[in-house]
């Protein structure tokens, strides 16, 4: 067995944010005459990058250029709605740490453009606690593909069978499946319920105070 290893979603994993990205995109949307209702919006797009978001709902007419432009104007204005609310899901700082103590490998791997990463864990002061952060700079494909997760785990020098990923989206929790990895929920912004058909799922909690570490460990 290679060095255990626990990889991170970030956003709704690391900061709960969710709300606040699904908010921008239905608004980004609504000025251009798109309407969508939430949840389903969320359960169909968290975990997926920006670009693929926008890409499956504006078609192949548009450009990559014009793709990415949009893509950023979406982002400036999810940082715009969430900055005043940022912070850690509440035991996630002590939780890391006992994690590296205990000689645990971290990572993020998030379909979070840099700028967004930068947002979150520089200036919460959050990338200090991880050996690597993937993000969709670094990948051709967000989740349900299991790119993310497998680069994580391969810049950590570990084994998939020897991770667990700690996931708040059931297209993220799938992507650890096609990984072989294990999982954990964070329900901060879906019930338990929603992922009752994952076979990968080894604890589902409400924030990281609920978390046992060993017997997390004991899991791997």
């Amino acid at each position: 067995m290679t060095k255990p290893a626990f990889i991170f979603d970030m956003d709704g994993t690391i900061v709960d944010n969710m709300a606040f990205h699904t908010r921008s995109w239905l608004e980004f949307f609504a000025r251009r005459g798109k309407e969508y209702e939430a949840e389903a919006f969320f359960r169909e797009t968290a975990g997926a990058q920006g670009r693929e978001i926008l890409r499956a709902r504006l078609g192949e007419d548009v450009t990559d250029a014009e793709i990415a432009e949009l893509a950023a104007e979406k982002d400036a204005l999810y940082r715009e709605m969430y900055g005043p609310h940022r912070a850690a899901i509440r035991g996630f700082d002590a939780f890391v740490t006992r994690a590296d103590e205990r000689g645990v490998a971290l990572a993020v791997a998030t379909s979070a453009p840099p700028k967004n990463i930068v947002f979150t864990l520089d200036e919460l002061d959050l990338r200090r606690h991880f050996a690597a952060v993937v993000g969709a700079a670094d990948v051709k494909q967000g989740k349900p593909h299991p790119d993310v997760f497998l680069k994580a785990a391969a810049q950590l020098d570990a084994e998939p069978a020897d991770c667990i990923v700690f996931e708040d989206a059931p297209l993220g929790v799938e992507a650890a499946r096609r990984a072989g990895m294990r999982a954990v929920v964070i329900t901060s912004t879906l019930p338990a319920e929603a992922f009752a058909e994952f076979d990968n799922v080894v604890a589902i909690v409400g924030d990281y105070d609920e978390l046992d570490l060993d017997a997390l460990l004991a899991r791997l």
